[in-house]
């Protein structure tokens, strides 16, 4: 009786199927990452110095007169190193005989997802820090559209910066969407600095602000808010050393290939006073009313 086993070819052919899966669904599941100002380290390199400048003042001129005041360049230099982060899913000989698209499709975006969801984590667990940990918003407020309001202008008052965004949860978007809408039913489109990766987040502008939604937001503790933020996409970073990698292995007693997909990368605050937490509900919302 023929020994039949899963050749070269097959096992190249699942790994890139699966691999394709698991980077376009990495891609485009995580909003909060891709909003943040992005950063790689060169072959060979495994820190990235962030320098963080204070605010400088100018100042009226006299003719003839010398200036005799200068300014602190007020440096600050931070050093960034990622960290790896990775899975591994097993690939019986079997399910590779049988050359499935769709299984490998599933597999895929199931790699994909679980890498996007610990790259989103991180971002947002960003957000408590920012504007020195201060909130806008507190428990037990809802997002309304004054307080969206609200946040916006203090953000833009403060100079939090140009290419201001905001995430939060969906059920926090919730309040402020039925306010919205109510007034003005247009979708209004992002503004042209937003990549079009994260279209599928975006859920609309106010005062020129995108809005976009992350169901990673946890609750804090045990009430039901929590944290999403207003934020200039330079107020974080994404380190990225090495993106996605794959490779896999045979396990002739296990009759498995054993495929393996990494990440060297981090999510790092680059300037906490170009943004702030925003603190409001997302509890669960009623279906049945």
């Amino acid at each position: 009786m023929a020994l039949q086993t899963a050749t070269t070819t097959e096992l190249d052919e699942a790994q890139l199927k699966v691999i394709a899966e698991t980077l376009f669904t990495e891609e485009h599941s995580r909003p909060t990452t891709n909003l943040l100002a992005q950063f790689t380290l060169g072959q060979g390199e495994k820190t990235l110095s962030v320098p963080k400048v204070g605010l400088m003042s100018a100042a009226k001129l006299i003719d003839g007169v010398d200036m005799t005041d200068s300014q602190d360049i007020g440096m600050v230099v931070n050093d960034v190193s990622p960290v790896e982060a990775g899975l591994k899913v097993i690939l019986t000989d079997k399910l590779v005989r049988q050359l499935n698209p769709s299984a490998f499709t599933i597999v895929g975006q199931q790699m994909g997802e679980a890498m996007a969801r610990i790259e989103e984590e991180d971002a947002i667990t960003l957000f408590a820090s920012l504007n020195g940990g201060t909130d806008f918003g507190a428990d037990d407020k809802l997002l309304t559209l004054d307080n969206l309001s609200g946040c916006i202008s203090v953000a833009k008052a403060n100079k939090f910066g140009s290419q201001l965004v905001i995430v939060h949860h969906p059920n926090a978007i919730f309040a402020v969407a039925n306010d919205f809408f109510a007034s003005s039913p247009q979708r209004l489109d992002a503004p042209s600095f937003v990549d079009s990766i994260v279209n599928d987040f975006f859920v609309f502008s106010l005062n020129g602000v995108p809005v976009f939604e992350s169901g990673l937001i946890s609750k804090i503790g045990a009430v039901d808010s929590g944290r999403g933020a207003i934020f200039d996409t330079r107020a974080m970073g994404m380190l990225t050393s090495q993106g996605l990698t794959s490779g896999m292995e045979h396990d002739n007693s296990l009759r498995a290939s054993e495929l393996v997909v990494v990440k060297d990368y981090i999510a790092f605050e680059l300037d906490d006073a170009r943004g702030a937490p925003m603190r409001y509900e997302i509890a669960d919302l009623t279906t049945s009313t």
